[in-house]
């Protein structure tokens, strides 16, 4: 992932600045617990929040000029697990206080491009104006998986450089609209994970793949999982680089922001000492951090992924590499788990003429331990997972990193993109049986609550102090 000489996690870091959402690998199992912190031991300006995005939790779909987004036909048709929609998701367009959030393309500017929903854009300011007066620290994302399906019908969305123009007068708009009040600007919202689960195995609109790959019959005709993803990906680094740009050009002096870029990946251990394990376990970095990381710091692809993916990966053009080069004030890690990797070498001796997609190109298996919580409110786990993680913070800090925020995903309980309902991982517990949808605060939220006004200290107190939430909790 790194150029000669240069350690890329040593530049990131360093070009990193004002946001990380999750941000480092478990050291060890113990790592964290071997801490003893308090919200005193992070520095003042770091960061602690909570968001959403405008899909899974807004809801009224259909409401005040909105108009179809990708996820709204892909839900309709069936394709989630449980067969639900985000017609309604958390209903965030009428319950709204704090978080951070992404805006809905679709609802600000329901054709794609040219005019400005009104209702839309009376909407975002209310709630921006409602976020100022409480004097939070506000972060939008301006793409979270999501876009006007008028534009995957006139186009086919992100296969197209046409997106790259449409995003950035979109982004222009949000700028010009909002950027008085907000300073902090991601751009996109893991664009790696959508290139995968949209255009190479369809668990994500448009549902783009094509056999062999692909998850059961949500492939739509006409998909290519063997390039359509790299297509993409190049597209949305592009459209990232115009928009940090246009922002540069345009809005920085007067607003005074940061424009950054949100990626998703696992942490990687090697599962044995062996060469190809080791050697694999780097080539899973490359594929899934480099991927989008590498150009934004180097100007281009690891040579691993050049060598393996060959003539179907893109090229940067030369003006490409420059644009692209330094664009991103501060990267974003989303990071849920870590995963040893062992190669497979069958995939990594295959017939390269034959159909391979993004997982046949890493050629490696995964072996992955993570954490499962769901729909109870008194989710003592979940309050340990999430004091692990701040602990592995803290650490990077100690060690060195540019780390300057953390976000837990998510505030409440939204639509989840992967399983509808069924799966929980908000800090508030919302009944969905219930018309009026109230939100009732787990134990988690009360724990984060009282280490982030420095009641309590992490790892010694977590035990007692989670307990002591679940006693307030249950006279909630």
């Amino acid at each position: 992932m790194g150029g000669p000489g240069r350690p890329w996690h040593r530049h990131v870091f360093l070009v990193v600045s004002l946001q990380l959402l999750l941000v480092a690998p478990w050291q060890d199992e113990t790592a964290a617990r071997a801490l003893n912190f308090t919200r005193q031991d992070f520095p003042r300006a770091f960061v602690f929040g909570a968001g959403t995005s405008a899909y899974q939790y807004e809801g009224a779909t259909d409401e005040d000029g909105r108009s179809p987004s990708i996820w709204d036909n892909f839900t309709h048709a069936g394709r989630m697990p449980d067969k639900s929609t985000g017609d309604l998701g958390a209903d965030g367009y009428h319950k709204y206080k704090a978080y951070r959030f992404s805006i809905s393309w679709s609802r600000l500017i329901p054709r794609g491009r040219g005019a400005i929903n009104p209702k839309g854009l009376e909407y975002y300011n209310n709630l921006i104006n409602e976020l100022v007066k409480r004097g939070i620290e506000i972060h939008v994302t301006l793409s979270h998986l999501d876009y006007p399906q008028i534009l995957e019908d006139e186009y086919h969305g992100w296969l197209s450089p046409r997106m790259v123009d449409d995003f950035e007068a979109y982004a222009d708009v949000c700028f010009r609209e909002f950027g008085d009040r907000v300073r902090h600007w991601t751009t996109m919202d893991e664009p790696n994970v959508n290139s995968i689960a949209a255009y190479d195995n369809g668990a994500f609109p448009p549902g783009r793949c094509s056999p062999p790959f692909g998850f059961g019959t949500n492939c739509t005709a006409g998909g290519n999982s063997s390039v359509e993803p790299y297509v993409v990906t190049h597209n949305c680094i592009l459209a990232h680089a115009a928009v940090a740009a246009l922002y540069t050009r345009s809005y920085r002096a007067e607003q005074q922001g940061v424009v950054g870029i949100n990626i998703y990946t696992f942490w990687n251990y090697p599962f044995s000492p062996a060469p190809a394990d080791v050697q694999a376990t780097q080539r899973s970095l490359d594929f899934m951090i480099g991927w989008m990381v590498n150009p934004l710091v180097y100007g281009d692809y690891p040579q691993v992924m050049k060598r393996i993916v060959g003539s179907r990966l893109p090229r940067f053009t030369k003006r490409q590499s420059e644009m692209v080069r330094g664009t991103a004030d501060f990267i974003g890690i989303n990071h849920y788990t870590s995963v040893y990797v062992s190669d497979r070498p069958n995939d990594a001796a295959a017939d390269t003429t034959g159909p391979r997609d993004y997982n046949a190109d890493l050629s490696a298996t995964f072996r992955c331990y993570g954490a499962l919580f769901n729909d109870s409110i008194h989710d003592h786990e979940r309050a340990e997972y999430l004091s692990a993680y701040m602990g592995s913070a803290l650490a990077a800090l100690r060690n060195g990193a540019n780390v300057k925020g953390y976000f837990v995903w998510s505030f409440l309980d939204v639509f989840e993109l992967l399983a509808g309902y069924y799966s929980r991982y908000g800090l508030y517990h919302v009944d969905f049986q219930d018309p009026e949808l109230p939100r009732t605060p787990k134990l988690s939220a009360l724990w984060y609550s009282k280490f982030l006004k420095n009641e309590i200290d992490i790892i010694e107190n977590v035990v007692s102090d989670t307990d002591d939430a679940r006693s307030h909790a249950a006279e909630q």
